[in-house]
């Protein structure tokens, strides 16, 4: 096997990722854009000296699950992986990963996740999407690139995306306005960021410097392209990083944050608030939650990981008391305000780390009965793990997790702290891509 070497190859499995796996001459292959079941023409692009990845030519023998996918640039973008097969499958897909970590990982081999919670819409769902500008123009990174596909729209992105993206390309065309060079540091646009909400769109305009020239005229232009234009944020990272914001927000138009709503709660957006992406699907993910939680109105509920505090305002009416922590700033003062917007006095928020917040909250006397954890990708610090078993009042966890690798590993962690996996629903959260959300009910082995 070499490198530029042609073959036909059958798949017989899926990746994590949404890529096919196969076998030649017994090594195993990974080629994107297949289904298990189907034939393929493959050349090798890489060789390793456990596995080689393989690019597609054709399908020799195509599946029953295979469609033509809606979006004209799915083969060239990185942003989603699964719109070649049917919605069918890919929710089949999801739910397979979920429970494979679950059993492979987690090393419960007799727990059954339940059937995937469909979302309604598979296409323009997103109520955020970043957009990297860079010399060749705006659109998105290719696959594990930095290569850029240019294109003036996305086919999961919000209604408002493609003529927010052309109004900035005819600002930067007309003004004269740079695109951010990433070798070099060089030029002045980064990224285009659009976030949706009830209230209105609120775009952000990523520079490399403070200074941002033609801003009126981009005013006018995002005005006149974008009926419910609530605000424009410049938003300045000047470090030489692949991390989209910087920490610096002005407010060059309008309002600097949006006001959405899920179920009877509203709540307050700023830029760098974390913010689910799919709306209707969030509120089913925070009912299944709260469904688990199954507050009684006498408990005191930890809302770990808390962002602006969405999840633990949802269940609100149901607890005593509800104490958020969260590790970023603005967003612990965007959950109090959140609370003021939705009469939520029950409530208290604290900024650090969980596991040492949590600790001293402890030690001043707080029992909490139940806990809801919604950390990032990486999954709970061991040491968050390690506090919450120590508190004796701590009957249920409610972990909500969007990578299934972690969700099993900290699973099987709890179990070995004494709690024991009840229930699992995966959520489709993200339509065409091969993530997935996942709520568990942990109950403490009494």
């Amino acid at each position: 096997m070499r490198k530029n070497d042609i073959f036909e190859i059958e798949i017989t499995g899926m990746t994590d990722d949404g890529r096919g796996v196969g076998r030649i001459n017994g090594m195993a292959v990974f080629v994107p854009y297949v289904i298990v079941g189907e034939t393929a023409r493959i050349v090798l692009i890489k060789i390793t000296k456990t596995y080689a990845v393989g690019k597609l030519i054709e399908v020799i023998k195509p599946s029953t699950y295979r469609v033509r996918p809606e979006c004209s640039a799915f083969y060239k973008c990185g942003g989603c992986a699964l719109m070649h097969m049917s919605y069918e499958k890919e929710l089949e897909f999801k739910r397979n990963k979920v429970k494979d970590c679950i059993e492979r990982i987690g090393g419960f081999k007799n727990f059954e996740p339940s059937d995937i919670v469909p979302s309604p819409k598979t296409e323009r769902y997103r109520n955020k999407s970043q957009f990297p500008v860079t010399l060749e123009g705006i659109g998105m990174f290719a696959a594990h690139s930095h290569r850029l596909v240019e294109s003036d729209d996305c086919l999961i992105a919000g209604e408002n995306c493609r003529a927010v993206i052309k109004a900035v390309k005819y600002w930067m065309k007309s003004r004269g306005i740079s695109a951010y060079d990433e070798q070099s540091g060089r030029g002045l646009v980064r990224h285009v960021c659009v976030r949706q909400a009830d209230s209105g769109t609120l775009v952000t305009i990523v520079t490399s410097k403070d200074e941002l020239p033609g801003s009126d005229a981009l005013v006018d232009e995002l005005k006149s392209s974008c009926p419910d234009l609530s605000g424009i944020i410049q938003n300045i990272n000047t470090k030489k990083t692949n991390v989209i914001l910087g920490s610096e927000n002005k407010t060059i138009y309008g309002s600097s944050y949006l006001i959405d709503n899920i179920g009877h709660v509203k709540f307050r957006i700023s830029p760098m608030s974390f913010y689910q992406v799919n709306r209707a699907q969030t509120e089913r993910l925070y009912s299944i939650a709260e469904e688990f939680a199954d507050l009684k109105g006498h408990e005191t509920l930890l809302d770990l990981y808390c962002g602006i505090g969405t999840i633990g305002q949802f269940m609100a009416r149901g607890a005593k008391k509800i104490i958020g922590v969260e590790y970023t700033p603005q967003a612990v003062m965007d959950a109090r305000e959140n609370a003021q917007i939705n009469n939520v006095k029950n409530a208290e928020y604290y900024c650090g780390k969980a596991e040492l917040v949590i600790r001293d909250i402890i030690k001043k006397g707080v029992r909490p009965d139940i806990a809801v954890l919604d950390p990032p990708r990486k999954g709970c610090d061991i040491k968050l793990l390690n506090a919450l078993s120590e508190i004796p009042t701590l009957k249920k966890i409610v972990y909500i997790s969007c990578k299934p690798s972690t969700l099993a590993r900290d699973m099987k962690i709890l179990n070995n702290l004494g709690y024991i996996p009840k229930k699992a629903v995966p959520v489709d959260m993200f339509p065409g891509t091969p993530h997935v959300e996942t709520v568990v009910l942990m109950s403490r082995n009494m």
